[in-house]
């Protein structure tokens, strides 16, 4: 049986991410990027730092964050418009295969990250980013 390929195998770009390169990248693009997909990097940045995700699992989230990160990928990141969708799917793919360890813990830690680079935000923007069942911030608020 062929193995399926993916349209952007995010596990060769694991070797890419630290965290002094991810900083640096952010710093450079956040306003560019826009809000959703520095969240979606601070979620899965924050996840990476969870001593209970094993290290197995952690290399998605390496991999993800490291195709982030470097600059030379399927959608050059210069592209007015088009330039970080690669990214936002691999990270949004990230997200997905580990929604079961989105703590709010790590929700909260991503969503003050923000708060400092972007000041208040509408939490409008970042809906719907997360699977429903993890995103517990909504609730806790109301």
């Amino acid at each position: 049986m062929e193995k399926k390929r993916k349209i952007i195998d995010v596990d060769v770009y694991r070797n890419y991410f630290t965290d002094p390169q991810l900083w640096e990248k952010i710093k450079k693009v956040a306003k560019k990027a826009g809000i959703k997909v520095v969240y979606a990097t601070l979620v899965l940045y924050y996840m990476s730092r969870d001593p209970s995700i094993s290290a197995k699992e952690k290399l998605k989230i390496y991999g993800a964050l490291g195709y982030f990160i470097l600059p030379a990928d399927f959608i050059p990141d210069a592209l007015m418009g088009l330039g970080f969708t690669d990214d936002f799917a691999a990270l949004a793919w990230a997200i997905y295969a580990m929604s079961s360890h989105i703590t709010p813990e790590i929700e909260q830690l991503a969503e003050q990250k923000l708060r400092e680079w972007f000041g208040d935000f509408d939490r409008v923007e970042i809906a719907g980013l997360l699977p429903a069942s993890t995103s517990t911030t909504d609730a806790q608020s109301q």
